[in-house]
């Protein structure tokens, strides 16, 4: 385990830069008239997060105790910091961030116009727990359409270990890897989702429909998945080798997945065939 140390210099002039940027008012406190200093006092950020003057100064003065979560939040809270500047707040003082907002199934239209703008390269959205939630035509041609049905029914990784079906497009010698992958990235997830009752509610279904992903999550493994390379066994192109990189959208838990070709592959070749006759065929089925 990493163990965080607070940088008390840092942490001090942080502290003293954000509170000369808020203003009395917006704190809700009176503006006064012989303020020498632009900002809040040392005392007014005490009283507003709620602890002695005696114990905010000493943090100014790069000599304080390392503050707990709680304090660094109120102090996040008095100093109106963003979530960014809360985050680095919490790593300053030697402390985790919390779990920020997340977006949920909700893809904003930036992303989804992402989608569209790339009618040649397969793409897909998918939350950090491996729900799919949008994919351009040539994702959908390429890696088949996602049933939404079920609770767990776009979820990849569910369907990686409970649907025999899902593995017969990739050889069966990647199989192991394939999987290792997944709940390395899945366990990466749950950690920084903690007490988040969707994670919790898709391990717990697994490990009760897979002794394979059982195994697998007792191995501890952890993994963001960041790009790889894979292989599909297509049935109307045939196997494309393909690289998949991963792109963490804002809010972190969202990434978008483009699968393109491997330079010096003849990939980009059949993706073109594909986008042909596997894009029409989708669209006449549908």
């Amino acid at each position: 385990m990493i163990t965080m140390t607070i940088d008390r210099e840092a942490l001090a002039d942080f502290l003293r830069r954000y509170r000369a940027r808020v203003r009395p008012q917006d704190a809700g406190l009176p503006a006064g008239l012989r303020r020498r200093t632009p900002g809040l006092r040392r005392e007014e950020v005490a009283q507003l997060a709620g602890m002695s003057a005696d114990y905010y100064i000493r943090l100014e003065q790069a000599r304080g105790p390392q503050p707990s979560t709680d304090m660094l939040a109120a102090l996040a809270r008095a100093l109106r910091l963003s979530d960014d500047e809360r985050d680095h707040l919490h790593l300053l003082a030697g402390r985790r961030p919390p779990a920020g907002r997340t977006a949920g199934h909700h893809v904003s239209p930036g992303l989804l116009h992402l989608l569209d703008q790339l009618p040649a390269t397969p793409v897909q959205v998918l939350s950090a727990l491996g729900d799919v939630l949008a994919q351009n035509a040539m994702a959908e041609a390429l890696l088949g359409g996602v049933c939404s049905v079920s609770e767990h029914g776009r979820n990849v990784i569910w369907r990686w270990f409970t649907d025999p079906a899902q593995r017969t497009a990739y050889p069966a010698a990647e199989h192991d890897h394939y999987g290792r992958i997944h709940v390395a990235d899945l366990r990466a997830a749950v950690a920084r989702r903690a007490d988040d009752v969707a994670a919790s509610r898709l391990v717990d279904r697994l490990k009760a429909a897979s002794e394979e992903f059982t195994a697998l999550w007792e191995l501890h493994e952890v993994a963001v998945r960041r790009s790889s390379r894979m292989r599909v066994l297509h049935s109307l192109i045939g196997p494309v080798d393909l690289d998949c990189q991963v792109l963490l959208a804002p809010e972190g838990d969202q990434r978008v997945v483009l699968y393109t070709p491997p330079i010096g592959s003849d990939t980009a070749e059949r993706l073109a065939l594909l986008k042909v006759v596997g894009t029409g065929q989708f669209a006449a089925q549908g």
